[in-house]
C-alpha cells in the first residue's frame, strides 16, 4: 500500500487537478466524500488520457466529476491480501483505495501486491 495519494473535489477541474498532485509516482486521484453520506470516488491518469486528452477537450474546462468512477472499489485495511488479489481479479481492478474508519489511509495496487505482499524466502524458513 501506498501512503502518499492526492484527494481532490469533484468539482475540481483536471487542470487545477493536476496541479495540485503532490506524489510524482500518483497514478490515481482519490475524489473526495461531499458528505458524510457520500462514497469516495477515483479517478487515474489513464482515464484522464482516454477521457480529456484523446478526446482533444480542454483540461481546464473539465470537471474531475465527469471522468471518475464512483462509488470507488475500496479494500479495507486489514483485507487479507490474497482477498484483495481475487477482489482486483474478479473486477478487473487496477487500484483501489485503502479505508480504516471511514477514511482513505491509502491506495494499494496489483504492483504493490506483488512486489510487497508475498513473503520473502528468508520469512519461509
Amino acid at each position: 500500500m501506498k501512503n502518499d495519494f492526492d484527494l481532490v473535489e469533484g468539482m475540481d477541474t483536471v487542470e487545477s487537478a493536476l496541479e495540485k498532485m503532490n506524489y510524482v509516482e500518483t497514478k490515481s486521484l482519490i475524489v473526495k466524500k461531499r458528505d458524510e453520506n457520500d462514497e469516495f470516488g477515483i479517478v487515474t491518469l489513464s482515464d484522464i488520457a482516454r477521457q480529456v486528452l484523446a478526446k482533444d477537450r480542454a483540461p481546464e474546462r473539465v470537471n474531475i466529476y465527469e471522468i471518475m468512477s464512483k462509488p470507488a472499489f475500496t479494500v479495507s485495511a486489514d483485507m487479507d491480501i490474497r482477498y484483495c488479489a481475487r477482489l482486483f481479479g474478479r473486477f478487473e481492478l487496477n487500484r483501489a483505495p485503502v479505508v480504516e474508519h471511514g477514511e482513505v489511509i491509502g491506495i494499494v495496487s496489483y504492483a504493490d501486491m506483488v512486489l510487497k505482499g508475498f513473503p520473502s524466502a528468508a520469512d519461509q524458513s
